[in-house]
């Protein structure tokens, strides 16, 4: 059985993965639109920068989110000195560190998927008269919905499966900044190895049963087109 502590990590890991995907979604497309179709000399540092949480060690980028969101940091002064809430060991801190520790996992696969599609059918609907929000919402993404769905996918569950980033920022509060995985740590850590074995494989079937989902999507698409 699950302990009350276990539904409140479950729900909150699940919230921050909705959210996330959410602003990953609004942020990546547009992102991923300028790096697929822009010749600007600074797309390849734009690139770099978007996927450095890949190398880049989740407790360091854990620790440099944590030193600037801070109440002393350059970001977390800033929102205080507003009126704004306290970014560390909060849902908001775990929210921002989410969106940017997976930010290549949305952005990639859409920015392979718009470059795949080319400028072809851009042009065309541009020849009618197609402003940039109509070729982007009627000629692109409904083309480019494999990698949509790709995106969608791989930043809900990065972010389900996320330990060191939120452990720095949010810490480790029941009810709070709790997620599942610090959840299943912590029991580990008290030899509850139990409620660990209950956690894991409910993270273990859901993980296996959405990349079924994604597989089978994109088998699916690439038979339709076929």
């Amino acid at each position: 059985m699950l302990l009350e502590s276990d539904w409140a990590a479950l729900w909150i890991t699940f919230k921050l993965a909705a959210l996330t995907t959410v602003i990953l979604m609004i942020l990546g497309i547009p992102l991923a639109w300028w790096l697929a179709f822009s010749q600007a000399r600074a797309k390849v540092l734009v690139e770099a920068v978007v996927a450095l949480p890949l190398v880049l060690p989740p407790t360091v980028l854990g620790f440099y989110l944590l030193v600037t969101l801070s109440p002393e940091g350059p970001v977390g002064s800033v929102v205080q000195a507003l009126g704004g809430p306290t970014l560390v060991f909060s849902f908001a801190g775990l929210v921002i560190g989410s969106v940017i520790y997976s930010l290549p996992f949305a952005v990639q696969p859409l920015q392979n998927a718009f470059a795949s599609m080319g400028r072809v059918p851009l042009e065309a609907a541009a020849t009618m008269r197609a402003g940039w929000w109509d070729r982007l919402f009627t000629v692109a993404l409904p083309l480019c919905r494999r990698g949509v769905l790709t995106a969608i996918t791989l930043s809900f569950a990065h972010t389900v499966g996320e330990f060191g980033v939120v452990l720095m920022i949010g810490g480790n509060i029941p009810g709070q900044t709790q997620v599942v995985s610090i959840a299943i740590y912590e029991h580990v850590e008290s030899l509850q190895y139990t409620q660990a074995h209950i956690l894991s494989a409910g993270l273990l079937a859901f993980s296996f049963i959405l990349l079924l989902a994604i597989y089978g999507l994109n088998r699916r698409f690439t038979v339709s087109r076929a």
